[in-house]
């Protein structure tokens, strides 16, 4: 929303591609070079399959071109219903799942840190965002590319921090719901929700590109997800191996583009 306020369309979109790459070529296989990543066989037919849907909506989207109030709504109202059915699934089924660790904290102290917490994430969005297009302006880059790159990892670092704690407690299918629930609600949340306050244009970049690389690492997510119901060592190197070469490709071949 803060690129959409200051006019980097292709700021806003390319975030969301290329934070989804980011979540799977980078986060993923971080994690999973840490420690293997194990798949829930039962919840991954459920959440991978919203994965692929939305993910396949979204290049429906991007080689479109345009993503209006309309179709923004429909995304957002696809995320309302994914997450009413989790939380009912929740409510009825018998997965017994690690209590969480409880803090002593009053409402009022609750309510401060939220409030804090949201201002600063509002403030730290305004200023990612000016200083990407000032790093656009400054090295002759495109905004999409930005988006792509610098706005995508920015955004993705609690992510990666929460999926590296995850891995190094041996709490590796926390780590992956946390990249396959963070790509859904991209695409559905945050793509819809910006459409809704300003249509969105998408740059052709993206479209001839980049949006083939975030279909690619997500079909390569499943394959690999289906094969052991795990993510291994290996299979994480060759994740950040495709990062490397995919970033690398955009800052010395597609940087003006």
């Amino acid at each position: 929303l803060r690129a959409i306020n200051e006019g980097a369309v292709g700021i806003a979109v390319g975030n969301v591609v290329g934070s989804n790459i980011a979540n799977i070529l980078l986060i993923l296989g971080v994690s999973a070079v840490m420690a293997p990543v194990i798949v829930g066989s039962a919840a991954f037919r459920r959440d991978g399959s919203v994965l692929m849907a939305a993910s396949l909506l979204c290049l429906g989207v991007v080689l479109w071109g345009y993503v209006g109030v309309g179709l923004g709504a429909l995304m957002v109202a696809a995320l309302v219903a994914y997450l009413a059915y989790m939380l009912l699934g929740a409510r009825t089924g018998s997965t017994e799942v690690d209590a969480p660790e409880v803090h002593d904290m009053s409402l009022g102290k609750s309510l401060i840190w939220l409030f804090a917490g949201l201002a600063l994430t509002i403030g730290a969005a305004r200023l990612l965002v000016l200083g990407a297009v000032a790093l656009a302006e400054a090295w002759g880059m495109s905004q999409a590319v930005i988006g792509l790159t610098i706005v995508a990892v920015g955004t993705s670092m609690p992510e990666l921090v929460t999926s590296i704690v995850a891995a190094r407690r041996g709490q590796g299918d926390v780590a992956f719901g946390n990249v396959i629930g963070s790509n859904i609600f991209n695409i559905l949340g945050i793509l819809g929700v910006t459409a809704i306050v300003s249509p969105l244009q998408v740059p052709a970049q993206i479209a001839g590109f980049d949006i083939w690389v975030m279909i690619a690492a997500t079909l390569a997510l499943v394959f690999f997800a289906r094969t052991g119901w795990k993510i291994t060592r290996t299979e994480g190197v060759l994740f950040l191996g495709a990062y490397v070469a995919y970033t690398a490709f955009l800052v010395l071949y597609a940087g003006g583009a």
